[in-house]
């Protein structure tokens, strides 16, 4: 079945593809610069960036800080319902105004109604809790909330990451208020 002719031919196309595959990473490398940032580039000049994208860096603290200055009374005051209205587009997939309860509670009459007051509705035990801390939704307690709703009730079932614009959450507010 085998003898030293097959034998032959087996390891020299096992070692031909062996030089192939050396000599053609050889080329590659010798072609394109494949070596870490910062090791310099062929011609041994520093490396650069070819292109950077600007990012606005904030630290911790000037981000709750920049939140505390914004006057949310006067957002309140030039809030659009009609913008809310888009705004709530988002929260359509798991909460209604007709009354009837989705993956969340329904939250027409939501601003000053007591807070996990919706009968039949299971709310998480986080929510529950936060009811004694928090007792209705005031439109200020709802502008935090849905800022960071993790953040505000940890342990919350609402998978919602939260509006960033105070604008927004103004105008979802507002509209949220003219619902019965």
């Amino acid at each position: 079945m085998f003898d030293t002719m097959t034998i032959t031919k087996a390891a020299g196309a096992l070692i031909g593809a062996l030089l192939f595959l050396l000599l053609a990473g050889w080329a590659a490398s010798g072609v394109y610069h494949v070596g870490a940032s910062g090791e310099g580039s062929h011609d041994g000049e520093a490396a650069a960036q070819a292109y950077t994208i600007p990012v606005e860096e904030a630290a911790g603290g000037d981000a709750g800080a920049e939140e505390e200055q914004i006057d949310f009374a006067a957002l309140m005051a030039q809030a659009d319902v009609a913008a809310g209205e888009k705004d709530f587009g988002k929260c359509k997939a798991c909460h209604k105004l007709d009354g009837s309860d989705g993956t969340g509670p329904h939250l027409n009459g939501i601003v000053d109604r007591a807070v996990a007051s919706v009968g039949g509705f299971g709310y998480s035990d986080a929510m529950v809790a936060h009811a004694g801390e928090a007792p209705t939704w005031t439109p200020e307690a709802l502008q935090e909330f849905l800022a960071n709703p993790k953040g505000v009730v940890s342990g919350t079932k609402m998978s919602f990451a939260g509006l960033k614009d105070p604008q927004d959450r103004a105008d979802l507010i507002a509209y949220l208020a003219a619902q019965p």
